[in-house]
């Protein structure tokens, strides 16, 4: 059997999706499973050993003209690829639904109407799932996949799952201790809201004691590690990592500290100890917790369906909350 799986972006989104792969392979070791993505998140999958082959697209400017030309062009390409006998949209937008069914394929199978991000793409699958889209995301995805391959595994196996990243680089370039416990900090997220205050990072390098690298991926987020470093001079910041880069990092830490975001969510999937911090996104819905992963949130009633950029609440989340959570699970 062969089957592409459609997750196309971003960092988080895609982790919360990888996780699958290992229960598809545990119940059927001979499927090859092939997965659309977008170029700049190739990084992430590139080394699944359960992955046969990743099919990287171009589609980087989703509001812009010119994307009808990239999304036309990369149609023609990926209509070359398969055939397969399923295909499984995990993202749930009229733009992968689209390339879900350009490809070619026997099956195509997404979330409902009442499920999916964009209730309009339900309209270009074969068969569809129920799952309600405040629910979850790791286990949206999970039942989801268990559906569309009648899997026998259960979503409480997730609890159970094996470290799921893979990278061929390692980080030379970062000064990780061999006395000290190395903590990672993430400053950066998608949106000025969901990042927690410069100003309290730098607080708590002050009151616990670790070696502190300090990852970013642009030049707001750069900025934000300097102000860090100003203020907390002993912080390592890192060069800009590539996705095998931060992989390896994160894989040799032995914990991570940020917002809702991409990397944060690495440590989750590496089962390396995480503090994730939640202000204007649920929490209950984008991550996992268990032992060695913990979520610190807001008091902000977050509405899933329609995320307030305008909500800084994060901002207010007590530096002695993060620092007794990091003591408990570097102990």
């Amino acid at each position: 059997m062969k089957i592409a799986i459609v997750k196309l972006s971003a960092l988080g989104d895609i982790i919360h999706s990888m996780v699958v792969l290992q229960f598809i392979k545990n119940q059927n070791q001979n499927i090859k499973i092939d997965w659309i993505v977008e170029e700049s998140y190739r990084g992430l999958l590139d080394h699944h050993p359960a992955i046969h082959k990743v099919h990287a697209i171009n589609i980087k400017n989703p509001r812009k003209k010119t994307s009808v030309f990239l999304i036309i062009n990369e149609l023609r390409r990926i209509r070359k690829l398969g055939p397969y006998d399923l295909v499984i949209d995990l993202q749930g937008l009229i733009k992968s639904a689209i390339i879900s069914r350009f490809l070619p394929s026997r099956v195509i199978f997404g979330f409902d109407k009442f499920s999916a991000r964009e209730g309009l793409a339900s309209i270009f699958y074969d068969k569809v799932c129920r799952i309600d889209y405040d629910k979850n995301v790791v286990e949206r995805n999970f039942v989801l996949i268990k559906n569309a391959l009648e899997l026998s595994s259960d979503v409480k196996d997730i609890n159970q799952k094996l470290p799921f990243l893979y990278s061929n680089q390692k980080t030379s370039i970062v000064s990780m201790s061999n006395i000290k416990k190395n903590i990672v900090l993430i400053p950066g997220a998608s949106f000025a809201s969901k990042r927690y205050p410069a100003e309290k990072f730098a607080e708590l390098t002050n009151l616990l004691d670790a070696n502190y690298l300090i990852i970013w991926g642009n030049d707001d987020e750069k900025l934000l590690a300097d102000k860090i470093k100003k203020l907390s001079p002993s912080v390592n910041i890192c060069e800009k990592l590539s996705i095998e880069e931060l992989i390896s990092l994160i894989a040799e830490a032995n914990l991570i500290i940020g917002p809702d975001t991409g990397p944060t969510h690495m440590g989750w999937a590496l089962n390396i100890p995480s503090i994730t911090l939640f202000g204007p996104t649920p929490g209950y819905r984008n991550t996992i917790i268990t032992e060695y992963n913990k979520i610190i949130e807001s008091e902000s009633k977050v509405n899933p369906y329609k995320i307030n950029k305008n909500d800084f609440s994060i901002k207010n989340i007590s530096i002695n909350q993060v620092l007794e959570t990091a003591k408990d699970l570097l102990t």
